[in-house]
């Protein structure tokens, strides 16, 4: 079998805009032609292609028995991945939607997150969980949460969120390759995000477990993942753009929820001496709150301010018409910049103030 991500031989010049969507499904495809043990399953992944289309064409390739349509039962999708896991098979199941995967944790929790340490290390889960995550698509309840903080209150699973096509790629092909069980969390509103990708030889890139520096700053260090990235990225080159404060903003890219990549945040959080945590997942013990109190346990001497948080709000996803203002935006991660204590006082008024740029950062 084959487990890594192949390299580029030379510069090439025919590389054409891919979809994450693209990325993914190539990255499935890939991985059931070079290993048998690999099955995609799931509510519609055969005939439909899945909700997103991300497995469209699978079945006609592979057949039925590879890429196979289940029951809408979510804890017997699981639970039988469990059982091909344990006979030597890779299942790689989807999740429709975060929410749908709810009555399936009860499985993720008492029997796959446990299996390798209940046997010593001899029975190995060697199982991907698909799931679209997320908001900004207009869907409404059950359609758009951002659930991560309920498998990273789960030992014994990996939490991988990509943010760019080479890394939809690479990531779920070492997802697949894993011995260990991955939730592998899908940005839903970035399955149409485009960058230029050759299927034929995809990027390198990190591995599970290692963050990325996605933008060189000085002035403070933006942390985020998944759907948010791109957000924290405008952000940046806003707050470059209007030159008046100076912010010249750091931002990383964790990939990898479970394991955390300390080593990589901290450095920067030190470079920077500030730091800000982007998630859309609610703000009260959420992912924000363990990446801040790491950052505060390895990097106090070196922090100018607090950490803050940017965070969706503390309520189930609301309506579609008003999602906008649940999602966090560039004016509420610039807001949680500016209330950084800086020497010249823009905690005070800033860029315009928390009132200027429609509320607090949280």
């Amino acid at each position: 079998m084959s487990t890594a991500v192949r390299q580029p031989t030379a510069a090439r010049t025919d590389r054409k805009p891919a979809t994450m969507g693209q990325a993914l499904r190539r990255a499935l495809r890939d991985a059931l032609a070079d290993d048998p043990a690999v099955h995609v399953l799931g509510e519609d992944v055969g005939t439909l292609g899945g909700v997103f289309r991300v497995t469209d064409g699978l079945a006609a390739e592979f057949g039925a028995d590879r890429c196979a349509d289940t029951p809408l039962a979510e804890a017997g999708i699981l639970g039988t991945a469990v059982g091909m896991a344990m006979y030597g098979l890779r299942p790689v199941v989807e999740m429709q939607f975060d929410a749908f995967a709810y009555p399936g944790f009860e499985q993720l929790v008492s029997h796959v997150s446990r299996m390798r340490n209940r046997t010593r290390g001899r029975l190995p889960m060697p199982m991907t969980v698909r799931i679209p995550y997320g908001g900004g698509i207009g869907g409404v309840e059950h359609h758009s949460d951002s659930s991560e903080a309920y498998y990273l209150a789960t030992p014994g699973l990996h939490v991988v969120t990509p943010a760019t096509v080479a890394d939809s790629y690479g990531l779920l092909r070492a997802a697949i390759a894993s011995d260990d069980p991955v939730v592998f969390l899908e940005p839903k509103r970035l399955y149409w995000s485009k960058a230029d990708w050759d299927p034929e030889e995809p990027d390198a890139v990190p591995g599970i477990g290692r963050a990325v520096v996605r933008r060189r700053g000085s002035s403070a260090t933006l942390i985020t993942y998944g759907p948010s990235v791109p957000v924290c990225l405008e952000a940046a080159e806003a707050a470059r753009e209007d030159g008046a404060e100076g912010w010249d903003l750091e931002v990383v890219d964790l990939r990898t929820l479970s394991p955390f990549d300390e080593e990589t945040v901290a450095a920067s959080v030190r470079r920077t001496g500030r730091a800000v945590v982007v998630h859309e997942s609610p703000g009260f013990a959420g992912p924000g709150g363990e990446i801040a109190a790491r950052i505060t346990e390895r990097c106090f001497h070196h922090l100018e301010a607090p950490v803050l948080r940017v965070a969706g709000f503390d309520i189930p996803y609301p309506p579609p018409m008003l999602e906008r203002h649940h999602l966090p935006g560039v004016d509420r991660v610039l807001d949680a910049v500016a209330r950084l204590q800086w020497e010249s006082g823009f905690t005070s008024g800033g860029r315009g103030g928390a009132e200027g740029r429609g509320g607090g950062a949280l």
